[in-house]
């Protein structure tokens, strides 16, 4: 007995390690048959990363599978992905393995499809990309007839499936799709069991019948192949929580499917039309109280092809019914509905809606409507009325919204609408007939994105057929009040289609924060502590003409406030916008925009009679710009061009702006007690008296980028001193500039000017020399140097060259004196007079030169002490020479 279970024992091991070694011997040859398979049924590019082969997991039948399979189109559809999976698992019997091309059709007994996506699209040319199957070529092969079904079962998992048909404007979503089905298709008649739930989102020309809506089926479906005819047996399904029941059939046929299905819900209570409306939002109903009944019921019939569809005739009606959840104060009552939807052409374009009413009550609030849609496949034709009254809190109390806020306020609308798709598109006015009105007051609204609720205290519009008049709108939010009056001109094209809203309006406000309309992110304030930046609406298309008595922006308070803004594309245009700042009146022109995450900036600005303290202590700009400002005192006018970026406070970041800028002194002083870079430069010069500098009517230039100004030479003046001043600084208050002084020779103590009397002549007292102080360093810390060579070597010159003309010219007068007093002498007295004169010459022209050069010795060591006088704490005696 032992030898037999070793026997056995030993058989199922050698057994085993076959069933795990073979599919490595197969594993080309299956790959083979899937390239083998593809290449002859598809005209498409298909890849996948593997095929595997197990006789294990379905044992005794073998099982492969093709891992990450993409399938990717041809031309027109060249470079979209058809599908993709990331499985596709056959089972077989093992001897299909066996099979050879030319054997008989390989026969697949189940199928698994893991985590497909599918999509399907028809362009405007009627191109369908997913005709990617290869017709069969009877001069070569049987081509996809080298596989045949015999399914047992088959499913679909966690899959998603999209149909878009650019020519009827159709699309449809299909998400979390899990199908199963269980039968035979190998008989000419059998059943077919089946379960199926997805999330549908139904699209036909931008209007939503679905949305994301939970489709549940369970079906007993009738398999006639012969007939090719599906009949409906014993089937169920569910439209969110919504039960149908419906049967009929479906029959295949050359020129399209003969449908003919009849359907309504098994029960009449009013809770199955809560069953409607997606979980999300109706919650859970199962103990709501609910009156009254509700029915669904329709029949659907006639042939879907290219040109027709199956008549329709839908009614949903409910009557006197009344809902109320059991956690909320109010009740829903007295609703009625009366909706059909009809076809009885055939005819997609001759579709309609009809809401003959769709009314309701809360507490003493009446609303009533109904509308009728029509030719809604092409240009829908809308005819609609309402008439009534909603106060807003009560629907939050009646109805599970899930909203942050309490919403308050009270809506009256009276108003009767009439038009069409293609008007609205093409703003065809006189093809849109509104009459009536609507006002909202006393409305409070809220959420995360706003930084405070919106409280509407009144809101009145009037429709006519071409615009909306905003006769009177008043808000608070914050700390700032807006009154607007204007008018919208396609408040239907914004609300029914893409177009932007468009309008004039005229705004007023006592206080405008803007702080106020800078929305606020909750979890990044816990995290960071930053605000999201302002962003203009894309859907705006206005001009705005405002005013204001007072803006706060960042810690500015405009005055006075009064300009137009037109905005468009995320993009306000600022417009002859001028306020009263500073004691002075600023005037801006130029654009803002919220197009990109960063906003962006280019501004025109133009500063008249300024006070120049206080734009220091308000303007960072300015405190960029012109650091120096922190000690003048006055008024200053100033013109600036300049573009950057918009930090989350909406504030420019100053390293990233760039531009130029002019700016003109007015009446200055200096606050000495402030000037530590003046300061540190009267030390360093001894002449030099900070107080007495004189600013007014200085002009200057300056461009500025990537954190650096860079300022124009430009000239001021102390006391009869001309003074030169250039160079730049940083953002960072690092220093770089030159201040040249041409400083007269007055200034440079009594041993050179007693040297300037002695050599008494008039163009001596007009001498000056350019003494330069280099500043470095940073405002709080500045680093002054001077250099005095060049000043040295230029006074010694001049004063050298005018002493040596001087004595040239004396001894020239000389000689010229002695020969014109011996004009009488004879000959022989003449040449010994000559001789005797010429000596004399001889040695006035030595004693020329030896005064010349002491002299030349004398005046550069009396320039070199005058000057040292003037630079103060010198560590360095070579500084001086």
């Amino acid at each position: 007995m032992k030898k037999v279970l070793k026997i056995i024992g030993l058989t199922l091991i050698i057994i085993l390690c076959l069933l795990i070694a073979i599919p490595f011997a197969f594993q080309s040859q299956i790959k083979d048959m899937v390239k083998r398979f593809i290449n002859q049924s598809l005209n498409a590019k298909v890849e996948f990363a593997d095929v595997s082969l197990s006789l294990l997991r379905s044992f005794p039948q073998a099982h492969v599978k093709v891992d990450d399979l993409v399938i990717t189109n041809f031309k027109p559809f060249e470079g979209d992905t058809l599908a993709k999976t990331k499985s596709i698992a056959f089972t077989l019997s093992v001897k299909e393995l066996f099979k050879k091309a030319s054997d008989a059709p390989i026969v697949v007994n189940s199928i698994q499809i893991n985590e497909a996506s599918l999509t399907l699209s028809t362009d405007e040319l009627g191109n369908n990309n997913y005709d990617i199957v290869k017709k069969p070529d009877s001069s070569t092969s049987k081509g996809s007839e080298n596989f045949s079904f015999d399914i047992e079962d088959y499913k679909i998992s966690n899959s998603t499936l999209a149909y878009i048909d650019q020519k009827s404007k159709t699309e449809i979503y299909v998400s979390e799709l899990n199908h199963s089905g269980k039968g035979s298709f190998s008989a000419e008649t059998s059943e077919l069991v089946t379960q199926t739930e997805a999330n549908v989102s139904l699209i036909v020309d931008s209007t939503k019948y679905l949305n994301n809506n939970k489709i549940k089926l369970d079906a007993l479906i009738g398999l006639d192949l012969d007939k090719n005819t599906y009949t409906f047996k014993e089937n169920k399904g569910y439209i969110n929580q919504l039960p149908l029941e419906f049967e009929g059939y479906v029959q295949q046929l050359e020129n399209g499917q003969e449908v003919d299905i009849t359907f309504e819900n098994p029960e009449s209570s009013f809770k199955d039309f809560l069953a409607v409306i997606p979980e999300v939002y109706s919650k859970n109903i199962a103990d709501v109280k609910t009156s009254g009944d509700f029915k669904v019921k329709g029949v659907i019939k006639g042939l879907i092809s290219e040109t027709t569809i199956p008549t329709l005739d839908i009614s949903i009606t409910s009557d006197n019914a009344s809902f109320k959840y059991p956690d909320l104060p109010k009740t829903v009552e007295n609703i009625s509905i009366n909706t059909v939807v009809k076809n009885t052409t055939g005819n997609a374009d001759d579709t309609y809606i009809d809401v003959k009413t769709f009314n309701f009550k809360i507490d003493n609030d009446v609303f009533k409507s109904s509308a009728t849609l029509k030719n809604i496949t092409e240009n829908m034709l809308v005819n609609a009325d309402i008439d009534g009254v909603i106060n807003l809190a009560n629907i939050s109390k009646a109805y599970p919204i899930d909203i942050e806020k309490e919403l308050k306020g009270i809506l009256i609308a009276k108003l009767n609408t009439n038009f069409d798709m293609n008007a609205i598109e093409n703003s065809a006015y006189e093809r849109i007939k509104n009459s009536g009105y609507m006002s909202v007051s006393d409305f409070v609204y809220s959420s995360k994105e706003m930084q405070n609720p919106v409280y509407i205290k009144s809101a009145n519009m009037k429709f006519t057929p071409a615009t909306v008049t905003l006769n009177n709108f008043e808000a608070k939010t914050g700390q700032s009040d807006i009154k607007a009056t204007g008018i919208i001109k396609n408040l239907y094209g914004f609300m029914f289609s893409d177009k932007d809203l468009q309008g004039n309006f005229n705004l007023n406000s006592n206080t405008f924060v803007l702080n106020d309309f800078i929305s606020q992110d909750k979890s990044a304030e816990k995290n960071s502590n930053k605000a999201k930046s302002l962003k203009i609406p894309e859907f705006l298309d206005c001009t705005i003409s405002a005013s204001a008595n007072s803006v706060v922006y960042d810690n500015l308070n405009l005055k006075g406030v009064s300009g137009s803004l037109y905005i468009k594309d995320q993009e306000a245009t600022l417009q002859n916008l001028t306020s009263n700042l500073l004691d002075g009146i600023l005037a801006v022109t130029g654009k803002v925009s919220t197009k990109t995450d960063v906003p962006t900036f280019n501004l025109n600005l133009g500063a008249d009679s300024f006070d120049i303290s206080k734009s220091f202590a308000n303007l960072d700009l300015i405190k960029a710009l012109a650091p120096i400002a922190n000690v003048l005192q006055g008024k200053m006018n100033s013109t600036i061009n300049l573009s950057g970026t918009l930090n989350e406070e909406f504030t420019p970041n100053l390293n990233s702006i760039n531009g130029k800028a002019f700016v003109e002194l007015l009446t200055t002083s200096i606050n000495t007690d402030q000037a530590k870079v003046l300061n540190s430069l009267g030390e360093a010069l001894n002449f030099i008296n900070v107080k007495d500098i004189n600013l007014k009517d200085l002009k200057t230039q300056l461009d500025f980028s990537n954190g650096m100004v860079n300022v124009k030479p430009f000239n001021l003046s102390y006391k009869d001193i001309d003074v030169v001043i250039s160079g730049s600084h940083g953002f960072d208050k690092s220093l770089n500039y030159n201040a040249t002084f041409n400083v007269p020779a007055k200034y440079l103590g009594n041993e050179v000017n007693s040297l300037i009397s002695k050599i008494n002549d008039d163009n001596v007292k007009k001498i000056s020399i350019p003494v330069t102080a280099n500043i470095t360093g940073s405002f709080t810390n500045p680093k002054i140097t001077t250099d005095l060579s060049s000043g040295v070597s230029k006074l010694t010159k001049q004063l050298i060259e005018i002493e040596k003309q001087k004595l040239l010219n004396s001894g020239k007068d000389k000689i010229k004196e002695l020969l014109g007093g011996i004009s009488g002498i004879d000959s022989k007295s003449k040449n010994d007079t000559s001789k005797k004169d010429s000596t004399t010459v001889k040695t006035d022209s030595v004693k020329v030169d030896t005064t010349t050069k002491k002299t030349e010795n004398q005046v550069e060591e009396s320039i070199k002490n005058a000057l040292g006088g003037l630079i103060k704490n010198r560590k360095k005696k070579d500084s001086t020479k």
